[in-house]
């Protein structure tokens, strides 16, 4: 009866997980589209979700410290409650980075253009690995964890690729200088939203497997 009550309260923090994932989820495809169309009233609904994903964020926190205090978990069930702290780290800086990008937006001095095409090249290919880790998440698939991992190097390739694009514009058009900083550090906050999908990923993989990715066979 005791295992079955523990059982149904993981399940509950497998929803709970789910629907914080959706949330970041929802403030990253906001932000991309914000940026990709100049909707500055798209951009300014972010501080809403970021605030949903805070608050998501510490509920399931306390419910993971009192499943580990209240009950007697077992190792893969430790792995599983350890493994969703250290993803809804990850998942509150995704809200935070998006909602950053969502500010630089509202601000009204930046747009993505024609000269700047691997930037929404950045955004669409960190929203499938955002997408990609939460499922992996929720299917258990180790090998679907691991292809988000792997899809690392192909933001970090195009985070330089949108430097040589800003570097070019800058270059035939000086007074955007501005605008290209704006750019540059959009494109950073994606290259770190990609980074905390690869932690969510490598937690996924610790949570079936038991051992991380950079440990040794």
């Amino acid at each position: 009866m005791m295992r079955k009550s523990f059982d149904e309260q993981l399940a509950m923090l497998n929803r709970e997980l789910i629907n914080m994932g959706a949330l970041c989820e929802s403030i990253l495809a906001m932000a991309a589209k914000a940026l990709l169309e100049n909707d500055l009233e798209l951009a300014k609904k972010a501080p809403e979700l970021e605030t949903e994903i805070n608050q998501k964020e510490r509920e399931i926190e306390s419910f993971c410290l009192k499943l580990l205090l209240q009950q007697q978990p077992v190792a893969r069930d430790l792995r599983v409650i350890s493994s969703a702290l250290k993803m809804i780290t990850d998942m509150e800086r995704i809200g935070d980075q998006s909602a950053d990008i969502a500010e630089v937006v509202t601000m009204g001095s930046v747009s993505a253009s024609d000269e700047t095409p691997h930037i929404g090249d950045m955004a669409r290919t960190v929203i499938k690995m955002v997408t990609d880790s939460i499922d992996a998440f929720v299917r258990r698939d180790v090998d679907a964890a691991r292809a988000v991992i792997a899809c690392d190097d192909v933001v970090d390739g195009l985070f330089n690729q949108v430097k040589c694009d800003l570097v070019a514009r800058f270059g035939r058009c000086s007074d955007k200088g501005e605008c290209a900083l704006d750019l540059l550090m959009i494109a950073k906050y994606f290259e770190r939203t990609g980074d905390h999908a690869v932690n969510i990923a490598e937690w996924v993989v610790f949570s079936i497997t038991g051992r991380h990715e950079e440990d040794p066979a």
